[in-house]
């Protein structure tokens, strides 16, 4: 596994919280690739989120300790207990995206293969290659699949 560079303060501070309050995710986009091998420019910081009761209330636990502006943003916690939501928090290059759901891969089948990397002292959680390789795929986007011919060679 390739070490990618240290966190801004942003993506430190919500990974802490969610580790802190036990959230069940995963760290998937730019940052996964970088975690295997293939570093590339990235406005975001994509972290999937299993999408479960029990979980989301986690999840706002950990949002809140953050200081992400929740209720602002008219945030449910069972918003997170559900696939196909999107929260974004900030703006790029700094911008947070949590997931529910992503293409190609439940939270199950992403999990099975996960791979977990030591940064700053953290213990993280990152979607392994091959599921990876089968969300860029199926999202179809022009530089997802510029992104599978890297991760394939």
């Amino acid at each position: 596994m390739t070490e990618e560079p240290s966190f801004n303060d942003d993506f430190r501070d919500i990974l802490v919280a969610l580790l802190e309050a036990k959230v069940d995710f995963l760290i998937i986009g730019a940052h996964a690739m970088a975690v295997h091998g293939v570093p590339r420019a990235t406005g975001d910081f994509d972290i999937f989120l299993r999408p479960s009761a029990d979980n989301a209330a986690r999840v706002m636990v950990a949002l809140r300790s953050f200081g992400a502006p929740v209720e602002a943003h008219g945030v449910r916690e069972e918003d997170f207990s559900q696939p196909g939501v999107v929260y974004q928090i900030g703006l790029p290059p700094r911008r947070i995206d949590l997931l529910t759901e992503i293409s190609g891969v439940t939270f199950d089948e992403a999990t099975r293969e996960r791979v977990y990397v030591d940064r700053e002292g953290m213990h993280l959680p990152v979607i392994g290659r091959d599921a990876l390789i089968e969300n860029k795929k199926a999202s179809g986007r022009a530089k997802d699949l510029v992104d599978v011919e890297l991760l394939e060679t």
